[in-house]
């Protein structure tokens, strides 16, 4: 077994609500002095930075995970976490099919720029990003799947966007293993209310936004995969955790 400190839900400047402080190398930066080990770049109905952060990471020594914070047609927000860059790529084209295409307007949501290998600025998303895609709960979740990622209701105790608030409970299917949360202290409460959350596996996340909203130290998860394993070792290893229920009710 493996420890690491996990952030599995931050945002980059492509995302127009994110600081244009949030690129690729600088979120790696700040993982890295944070002692983070696991990072997930999640942007909203995108993954157009995934490979400029996959870079950035191997240069600061940090596992880097290819994701999307996904708007379903309900207004549910989840988290898609893929195994390889190559996988979240082609999740993205085919989400991007699915995507209304409304045209930003920078000045009132913000820019959404894109930044190259040396993290630099080198265009901008023309069509707004956090508006809702036609793609459901069910169709998300066997889209994800079909591309080898998990998907994972985010902030789920959060009133805006949250699969508890949006839906008013926890649907039956698609059948979640694993959900995030924003403030831990919050699941026993939300697990005495919902009892099909009991077999859920937990995450805790930032949700950041900005540079100083990165977790520190991070959601400590232990992985079936040896000290210095790979980093493809180590994301298979942490899809494979995420994908499965727990051992037992809590």
């Amino acid at each position: 077994m493996s420890a690491h400190r996990c952030d599995l839900h931050i945002h980059s400047c492509l995302s127009p609500c994110a600081d244009e402080e949030m690129t690729p190398g600088t979120i790696a930066g700040i993982a890295k002095l944070n002692g983070l080990t696991i990072v997930a770049l999640t942007d909203h109905n995108t993954c157009g930075n995934c490979e400029s952060f996959f870079a950035a990471c191997e240069n600061y020594g940090v596992v880097p995970v290819a994701g999307m914070e996904l708007t379903t047609s309900e207004d549910v927000h989840l988290l898609c976490l893929f195994r390889t860059l190559l996988d979240a790529t082609a999740f993205s084209a085919a989400v991007d099919h699915r995507r209304i295409k409304i045209k930003n307007r920078p000045e009132i949501f913000g820019r959404q720029l894109l930044i190259d290998l040396d993290d630099e600025p080198c265009g901008e998303e023309a069509f707004l990003l956090i508006n809702a895609t036609t793609l459901s709960l069910e169709e998300t979740t066997s889209l994800c799947t079909g591309h080898r990622g998990i998907a994972i209701p985010a902030h789920i105790d959060r009133e805006s966007n949250g699969m508890l608030s949006t839906l008013g409970g926890v649907p039956e299917t698609p059948d979640f293993p694993t959900i995030e949360v924003r403030e831990a202290e919050n699941l026993p409460e939300l697990v005495r209310k919902y009892p099909l959350l009991r077999r859920k596996r937990e995450i805790v996340s930032s949700d950041a936004h900005r540079i100083c909203e990165i977790a520190e130290p991070g959601f400590p998860i232990n992985l079936p995969c040896e000290d210095g394993a790979s980093d493809q070792s180590v994301r298979d290893a942490l899809i494979d955790y995420l994908s499965s229920h727990r051992g037992g009710n809590r």
